[in-house]
């Protein structure tokens, strides 16, 4: 057989059966046993005496697999071996060890004479621990090096780490099929482990920049698996990182450290959401709990990446019923089909529903009777809305303000309402109808607690900017864009934008709808703003590419309606801040309810006749500071000045 084929065999042969593991410890405790015997018949004792071999062989061989049973040598990957692998075989062995020493008192007290010599049985345990580690570790280099020989193209890499984690991740990657990683050094940011080595490999200390470490080891790419960096400083490793065009691998939250195959499987390429993260977010579990156990919640917009995201968050807190409402036949049953494999005890219904469809919401208000409305259904892609300005009424403005008239018809306990930082001093269509729901949301709970009515429902607003990974965000696109070969399509190369997670977002939802005692609108901490051009280009060359050589970027000029950058406030609002640093109030002024209602009638009249101009014209009414940019509406503020 030429060795092209033993190689190919090699690299087909699967894991052995756990029998034949068994049974090849079993010979190599024999060929120990013979190799002890023979051993210490040349020193001039007599290990084992003819007359009891009879029954000192076959008692040694039972021991020895009971001992293999009791600890499983035998149920671990050979070529996986690791340390555990050489304590499971230390014990075993020191087992037999222990048993056959007490056989062999016993045996002396009954017949006045040893089975085995006792020091013979020592040294025989020693030979057989290092003869079952010494095979193991022959396996596991022989696959290793053989791998490492047939794969020209392993990355070279560089561990960024020296502790149990690091090492748990180095193990990991090298036995990792099919292989991706040459592991070359580790480096460690403290410098306590100045000529120390782990695994054979170099650590190397963190004086030099890490581009240079990585140029003098051949390396190109980096694995972040020291949890112990602070977020500034993995920003700095992953720009230096960058800067030199070398790869970046994060390893995320590992529950098992032991288990070498999720290891390597979230061993990761470094995602632009790892750059934009924040710390976590400490929610009052306590107060979101004792609105939500037990109750009755109403999602609307429930399929789309909010709503459902805080279906999944919610759920979580035991509620009696959820109902998930959506006019997007699909996507809802999708996440029922999501929602279904929940381990939990609340009843989930899907509702097809139109929030423009007062009739339709207000027989499922009063099929279910919610207490808690999480108002998530919004139209909110911005050229669309300003090219459609009536559908931006009929459901970010009637559909408001449909849901919250029922939510106090029917003594819901609390109305949340998302809303969006586009809501502030508004430039489209898609903003100012927004910013008009927020008014009447906050209006209609001020008209409450005037006429001290019978609806005792808190309507609360919640206002924060643009998510990570939403349906139109620029991430999705600029990932699918970059997997095409570009170009990459921006706006404006000064455009910038707030960021959160999806779950972050949510997060801070359900914690403003507990906390909220009514009327409030509730921004949250976006973090610092990020210029998209710059996001852009990170995101190119954590895909492996080159900014503007290897993927282009092109500047189409700005949308109807999109601004430069976005405000959390209004030039007249002022903030209080709340229990949480993430959350705060801002101070708007409240308009009259009866002369607002009036406003919102003829603004919904004017939509039902589909006139572009009378709608925004109304809107702009309603919202003085509603200042059209890039848009054919802007002839609508020239008139009115």
């Amino acid at each position: 057989m030429s060795s092209l084929k033993v190689w190919e065999s090699l690299q087909s042969l699967g894991y052995l059966p756990r029998w034949i593991i068994l049974l090849l410890d079993v010979m190599v405790v024999a060929f120990t046993g013979v190799i002890s015997y023979y051993l210490i018949y040349r020193t001039g004792l007599v290990y084992i005496k003819q007359e009891n071999l009879s029954i000192s062989i076959p008692l040694y061989i039972i021991v020895s697999i009971m001992s293999f049973r009791a600890f499983r040598t035998y149920a671990g990957i050979i070529r996986h071996s690791s340390y555990i692998d050489a304590v499971k075989i230390f014990f075993s062995q020191f087992t037999t060890a222990f048993l056959l020493l007490s056989i062999n008192t016993l045996f002396d007290n009954i017949t006045g004479h040893l089975l085995y010599l006792n020091i013979g049985i020592l040294i025989n345990a020693i030979f057989s621990f290092s003869c079952l580690f010494l095979y193991r570790v022959m396996v596991k280099q022989l696959f290793e090096n053989y791998f490492n020989f047939n794969n020209q193209k392993l990355v070279r890499a560089i561990i960024y780490g020296s502790d149990a984690n690091a090492i748990a991740v180095a193990n990991a990657l090298k036995s990792e099929l099919p292989a991706r990683f040459k592991i070359v050094g580790f480096i460690d940011k403290s410098s306590h482990n100045k000529s120390k080595m782990i695994l054979g490999l170099p650590i190397l200390q963190h004086k030099k920049k890490v581009s240079v470490l990585m140029r003098i080891f051949n390396a190109e790419a980096l694995v972040i698996a020291d949890k112990s960096l602070s977020k500034e400083e993995k920003l700095a490793l992953v720009d230096e990182c960058l800067e030199f065009n070398y790869k970046v691998y994060t390893v995320p939250l590992i529950s098992d450290w032991e288990d070498q195959k999720e290891i390597s499987k979230k061993v990761k390429n470094f995602q632009i959401q790892d750059l934009l993260e924040r710390k976590p977010i400490v929610l009052d579990n306590k107060s979101i709990s004792s609105q939500l156990k037990g109750k009755t919640v109403l999602i609307t917009g429930a399929a789309g990446s909010i709503g459902s995201e805080i279906v999944r968050q919610v759920i979580q807190f035991n509620p009696a019923i959820i109902v998930m409402l959506d006019q997007a036949e699909t996507p809802l049953h999708h996440l029922s089909l999501e929602m279904s494999k929940y381990d939990c005890n609340s009843e989930i219904y899907s509702i097809i529903a139109d929030v423009r469809d007062k009739i339709a919401i207000d027989k499922i208000f009063e099929r279910f009777r919610p207490e808690v409305v999480y108002h998530a259904a919004a139209y909110k892609h911005v050229p669309l809305m300003e090219e459609n300005p009536s559908q931006a009424i009929f459901v970010n403005v009637q559909g408001t303000k449909n849901v919250a008239e029922l939510a106090c018809e029917y003594n819901a306990d609390s109305f949340v309402m998302v809303s969006t930082d586009k809501a502030v001093n508004p430039s489209n269509v898609m903003g100012a109808s927004k910013r008009i729901a927020e008014k009447f949301v906050q209006s209609l709970h001020n008209n409450i607690l005037m006429q001290d009515g019978n609806c005792r429902t808190k309507f609360i607003t919640t206002r924060f900017g643009n998510v990570l990974g939403s349906n139109g965000s620029v991430v999705p696109l600029f990932t699918k864009q970059i997997e095409n070969g570009g170009p990459i399509t921006l706006t404006h190369p000064d455009i910038i934008r707030y960021f959160m997670t999806i779950p972050e977002a949510c997060q801070l939802v359900l914690e403003a709808g507990a906390m909220g005692k009514g009327g409030e609108i509730y921004i949250f901490d976006m973090g610092k703003p990020v210029k998209i051009i710059d996001l852009a280009k990170k995101m190119i060359m954590l895909a492996g590419y080159v900014p503007e050589k290897d993927i282009a970027i092109k500047i189409v000029g700005l949308r109807p309606g999109e601004k430069l950058y976005e405000e959390l406030l209004n030039d007249t609002s002022k903030t209080l801040p709340t229990h949480h640093e993430k959350i705060m109030i801002a101070q708007e002024e409240y308009e009259n309810f009866d002369s607002l209602k009036l406003n919102l009638s003829e603004l919904i009249e004017s939509a039902n006749n589909y006139n572009a101009e009378e709608v925004v014209a109304r809107m702009k009414l309603i919202v003085p500071e509603y200042i059209s940019m890039n848009s054919s509406y802007e002839l609508l503020d020239k008139k009115t000045s």
